[in-house]
């Protein structure tokens, strides 16, 4: 099989990255009812922010089941996408060998109508909104949200005024934590984390650490993601 089909369709599913990821995984694991974990949100955009293909995270989590179903024992089940954080990475290096087209600099077709952008707009700022100290972010996400048909020509940009957004609210609730929160979350991450951590390289756990710990706060302040990534 050609790469060309893998890298025709990266575009299509840069905005689907997560719900690809966890659909996948839980078909992989045979359970649909299955629900990942704050952990296992973490590492998909872990890998995400590090353009790690769609498809290697997809041959990763196929080839990590196969040699887990290939164990004449298997001592547990596997309950994290964590398990499969090695074999990901082998086929992101695998596909890195692989010359890709360059992308085109705008999308053709968004994968969420002008209708649904502007309701995730409006609905981040009034849930932004509902917590003291961000009235300025929510001023920026209700302008957002007032101009959708503008925004939405250039979703690329919109990202990235979203990330920065993103960002900035980090840094206010960041400042707001206690240092028994603070305790409380990071033992709670090394809890989850102990026994990955001898399949992960210190640059992947570094940033694991990071997305979980910004997940972990923002759920902790009731303030919602804002990347587009999240509108699903």
């Amino acid at each position: 099989m050609t790469s060309e089909p893998e890298d025709a369709s990266w575009p299509l599913n840069y905005f689907n990255y997560f719900t690809e990821v966890e659909e996948h995984f839980q078909k992989a694991r045979g359970s649909s009812l299955f629900l990942m974990s704050p952990l296992d949100w973490a590492l998909v955009e872990t890998w995400k922010n590090a353009d790690v293909p769609l498809e290697a995270v997809l041959r990763g989590i196929d080839s990590a089941f196969e040699k887990w179903r290939s164990k004449k024992i298997k001592t547990q089940a596997v309950n994290s996408l964590a398990y499969c954080a090695q074999a990901v990475m082998v086929e992101a290096q695998i596909m890195a060998g692989v010359a890709r087209p360059t992308r085109k600099a705008k999308q053709s077709s968004a994968p969420f109508s002008l209708k649904e952008l502007r309701d995730y707009l409006a609905r981040n700022a009034a849930d932004v909104a509902k917590e003291a100290g961000f009235d300025e972010i929510a001023a920026s996400l209700e302008r957002l949200a007032a101009d959708t048909e503008t925004v939405y020509e250039d979703l690329e940009q919109l990202e990235q005024r979203l990330t920065a957004l993103e960002e900035k609210m980090i840094a206010i609730a960041r400042a707001r934590q206690t240092e028994e929160q603070l305790f409380h979350t990071r033992r709670e991450l090394d809890r989850e984390l102990r026994p990955y951590r001898g399949k992960m390289t210190a640059e992947q756990l570094t940033m694991l650490e990071k997305q979980y710990l910004e997940r972990n706060l923002l759920e902790s302040a009731k303030l919602p993601r804002l990347s587009l990534f999240y509108l699903r």
